[in-house]
């Protein structure tokens, strides 16, 4: 038997809901009472980027024959566009939300939650092949009471979760646990490889600390509890090396390759032409991680720009980086600026690049009298 011919490359595959990442349909009720639900959640987990995906109940809309973008005040911005629904391309669109509620009145999402509403049992009678994954359950009155279908379809669904529609702040923080069990774990990945031209020799293999740098800051990153990796340029059976399938970007296409080998993780990127990096340097970037952001970011108190060689680049970041290279620019540094980031700022001592031979003299003096 010959080997089996693929038609398409095996690639890992972000995860996704049915529409985007991370998702919630509500439904059981008045659309109405859906959206207030939604909004008074939202007003309390504004630290997140939730989006909400809903439909006009409008008949009579006149066809769009352009996209149009206004935006306000604050950064809001409001899209008409001619686009219809399709999931490929709501996934793009609600790519970077930690959270997308989903009006389940008009669209299935993949994980629910079900509000009784006496009026509505016709209603979710038709619709109990939609409630595939209910995370708990919302009485819209405290009488209200479960529809016999729902305990023929599901006679375990009295044991669920279950609260009273004015019961926001316990709903709330429900939603939260939902958002945070859906929290990337972070992994290490040390930047070796480059051409190190000003150095004339490789600089990950340099000594600080009486072994490789690239060994050193791997250790750096192991010992606070991240599994870590290097980044080489040529293909490598190694378990810890992740090859660069991006080609000649430099530290952006070491980025993007590790996005693609595991791209549902974060990655604190650490390059090793930064020796004063220490443990503490990088406990601190992980205790002020926010994950709703495109990344979190360290910059010396005295720098215009944040390091995106130090850094911890969130699942989404990877979407973001591909738009920049789609548009010709391969600096991490340009997608950080002009990104939602969260930046942890230090000394500029700390992250100092050694890029010469010189330099890397006199950091390493310095090194062995601290």
């Amino acid at each position: 038997m010959g080997k089996e011919h693929t038609k398409h490359t095996n690639l890992e595959k972000k995860y996704n809901d049915s529409f985007a990442p991370n998702e919630l349909a509500i439904l059981g009720t008045k659309c109405g009472t859906i959206a207030n639900l939604v909004q008074e959640i939202s007003k309390k987990l504004s630290q997140f980027n939730l989006g909400y995906f809903d439909a006009s109940h409008a008949t009579d809309v006149q066809q769009n024959t352009l996209s149009e973008y206004t935006f306000h005040r604050e950064g809001n911005l409001q899209i008409t566009t001619t686009s219809s629904v399709n999931k490929y391309e709501q996934r793009l669109q609600f790519y970077n939300h930690d959270l997308v509620f989903i009006n389940g009145n008009h669209y299935q999402g993949a994980k629910q939650i079900l509000i009784l509403d006496e009026e509505k049992e016709a209603s979710i009678k038709k619709r109990l092949d939609q409630l595939t994954s209910i995370q708990f359950v919302i009485k819209l009155h405290e009488n209200s009471t479960y529809f016999d279908c729902l305990l023929e379809r599901f006679p375990y669904i009295k044991n669920s979760t279950c609260y009273t529609i004015n019961e926001i702040d316990k709903i709330t923080r429900h939603v939260q646990t939902l958002i945070e069990q859906h929290i990337a774990p972070v992994k290490g990945l040390v930047l070796i490889g480059g051409n190190s031209t000003r150095m004339g020799t490789d600089k990950s293999e340099l000594q600080y600390f009486d072994k490789p740098q690239k060994q050193h800051i791997k250790e750096v990153l192991e010992n606070c509890s991240l599994e870590t990796f290097f980044s080489v340029q040529k293909p490598s059976a190694k378990e810890d090396e992740i090859h660069d399938t991006f080609l000649n970007l430099g530290p952006f296409g070491g980025i993007c390759s590790a996005f693609q080998k595991k791209p549902n993780t974060a990655w604190l990127v650490l390059a090793t032409d930064v020796p004063f990096v220490t443990k503490e340097i990088i406990q601190l970037l992980l205790e002020n991680r926010d994950p709703s952001k495109v990344a979190t970011t360290v910059k010396g108190k005295n720098k215009e720009f944040p390091e995106p060689l130090i850094t911890i680049y969130e699942p989404k970041a990877y979407g973001k980086l591909l738009q920049y290279l789609a548009q010709g620019y391969s600096c991490p540094r340009k997608m950080l600026i002009n990104s939602d980031v969260n930046i942890v700022e230090v000394e500029d001592d700390f992250i100092r690049n050694i890029n010469t031979p010189e330099e890397y003299t006199d950091a390493k003096k310095l090194l062995n009298r601290l």
